[in-house]
């Protein structure tokens, strides 16, 4: 398969599950918490570096650069996914408090704070509004980054080619 094609279904794959997230918060109603905000951050990182990877066309040190950073951006989205899988899974009493929308945090606070409360996450992160095949939202998005932190290894470490 060429490279050009496997960057193309990494980007189009990107661009549903971002299309995915925008129906489930505009159409279903489900308001995102800073964890899945900065989730589809990385999302967009992926299919941006694939974007560019389609217009580059690389072979050789071309495909190793966008593989790597493929594979960075999906391996911090895996660990944002990971965060939320946790905090999930504590019991009630464990979780933290509520926080503020992301709309209003950035507001009213630095971005570094913004980011900082994201990480952290928040009681909103811990709540589980929807699930597919006992899946939560998180627990998808870690499989799917997972996927895309593979792709991204092949890439880089892929022998062949001559440019």
């Amino acid at each position: 398969m060429s490279e050009r094609l496997v960057f193309t279904l990494i980007f189009v794959v990107c661009a549903a599950l971002l299309g995915t997230a925008f129906y489930m918060e505009y159409v279903m109603g489900l308001e995102p918490c800073p964890l899945c905000w900065l989730q589809r951050y990385a999302f967009l990182a992926v299919a941006v570096v694939s974007l560019l990877a389609i217009l580059h066309n690389p072979v050789a040190v071309g495909r190793r650069v966008y593989g790597l950073l493929l594979t960075l951006f999906a391996a911090v989205g895996l660990g944002l996914a990971g965060r939320q899988l946790w905090l999930q899974s504590l019991p009630a009493d464990q979780v933290p408090a509520c926080g503020p929308s992301v709309e209003y945090m950035l507001e009213v606070l630095p971005w570094l704070e913004v980011l900082k409360t994201a990480l952290q996450g928040t009681g909103d992160c811990a709540e589980v509004v929807w699930r597919f095949l006992g899946l939560s939202i998180p627990g998808w998005t870690a499989v799917f980054f997972s996927v895309l932190v593979v792709a991204g290894l092949v890439m880089l470490l892929r022998p062949g080619g001559t440019r």
